[in-house]
């Protein structure tokens, strides 16, 4: 199983977009983009240097941009996940085909702005925290008045918060951990962008999205999500909620995914999946920065992805919880058995009632992902289902 991984802000490189720019139609297709995000993205992929590609502002949908630019010399058709981080779930949603291009584009613009207007309301701020024990810095990050902004797994939390606050954990360090300031503009994924959410969720209300092609994780809470609509949502509660990287590759993990590709501007993301997912079931990785890296890509997805053929291929969806409770699976269903569309398989027992967990197509029953009685969040994959395309 292959998966795309879609980087956030802080990844950004000055000139990182200048060697894509060779190929046919790439520059058009970012003027075009640039009209829509209101910002000149040719110029700051290209020219400009790193304080002015550090404006949140420009930022992010620079970032979205060069993520699906990228995207589209590969073939995605073989890809079975997409997932981002903070901004770049704009980009993985957008691959997963539950928003247009032009959408995923235009909402960057938008977040990107209003986040930037967020943060001049009052002075607050972002640090990493590298190591120590991970309940010791969680309890240290709270005590000092700051949120959990970040949890990237690998050992890594970013607090975010009063520029008091981020002085005071800077002073007073969770045993064995080294605290490092962020040059960002703002304590992004916490209460204090709720005027960002409240103005990117006005733009969104209008978006008409599709359900996921693709198996889709959400920064929220490592889950696939299922539904377009439920998607957006979580996009737009994204600005104020954690970034939960250690939920995606865990989850990444449980999925038993084996090729990872990281778009442009590649590093970050596959640097975390390969220190958190070590040993002999680790993925085989491949960064994608520049489009000399392309035939390594198209290998990885041609040795770990689904590819073509004149013989039926198997693709895969997954069913995800409605709702938290405890799973209670259609005694009748083993895998290996035909469902329907529509078909109840199974049950989520919640105070108020069970919810039932339907199939969103047909296909084999090909894996139960939870099991009777077994505790699930909202979004959480609870059955694979296999069809021939």
């Amino acid at each position: 199983m292959l998966a795309v991984l879609s980087p956030g802000q802080g990844s950004q490189k000055p000139g990182f977009l200048t060697p894509w720019l060779d190929l046919t139609g790439a520059e058009a297709r970012l003027r075009w983009w640039s009209a829509l995000a209101g910002v000149d993205l040719v110029h700051l992929g290209t020219a400009a240097d790193a304080d002015e590609i550090r404006d949140t502002a420009r930022t992010q949908p620079l970032l979205v941009a060069a993520a699906l630019l990228a995207a589209e010399h590969l073939p995605m058709y073989d890809v079975t996940l997409t997932v981002g981080h903070s901004v770049g779930e704009l980009g993985a949603a957008a691959l997963a085909g539950v928003l247009p291009a032009e959408a995923a584009i235009t909402l960057a613009g938008v977040r990107g702005r209003e986040m930037a207007a967020a943060c001049a309301l009052e002075p607050t701020g972002m640090a990493a925290v590298l190591g120590g024990d991970p309940e010791e810095v969680l309890a240290s990050i709270v005590a000092h008045g700051l949120h959990p902004a970040n949890r990237n797994g690998a050992g890594q939390f970013v607090a975010a918060g009063s520029v008091e606050g981020l002085e005071k954990l800077a002073a007073e360090p969770p045993a064995k951990a080294r605290v490092i300031r962020l040059k960002v503009a703002g304590a992004f994924h916490t209460p204090y962008m709720a005027p960002a959410e409240t103005a990117l969720a006005a733009v969104a209300a209008g978006i008409t999205p599709s359900d996921p092609a693709r198996i889709l994780l959400s920064n929220l809470d490592g889950a696939a999500v299922n539904h377009g609509r439920d998607m957006v949502q979580r996009l737009v509660r994204q600005v104020t909620a954690p970034v939960r990287w250690d939920l995606c590759m865990r989850t990444l993990a449980d999925l038993g995914v084996t090729g990872v590709i990281e778009l442009p501007p590649a590093g970050t993301l596959a640097g975390l999946v390969k220190r958190e997912l070590k040993g002999a079931g680790a993925p085989e990785v491949v960064t994608l920065n520049t489009p000399d890296d392309l035939p390594a890509a198209r290998d990885l997805i041609a040795r770990h992805g689904m590819a073509p053929g004149h013989e039926p291929t198997m693709h895969f969806r997954v069913v995800v919880a409605p709702s938290a409770g405890t799973f209670e699976p259609a005694r009748e269903l083993t895998e290996g058995d035909t469902l329907r569309a529509g078909q109840v398989v199974g049950h989520v027992a919640t105070r108020q009632g069970p919810v039932e967990v339907t199939a969103h197509g047909s296909g084999v029953l090909t894996e139960w992902l939870a099991h009777h009685d077994d505790p699930v969040a909202p979004g959480q994959p609870l059955v694979r289902i296999g069809g021939h395309v």
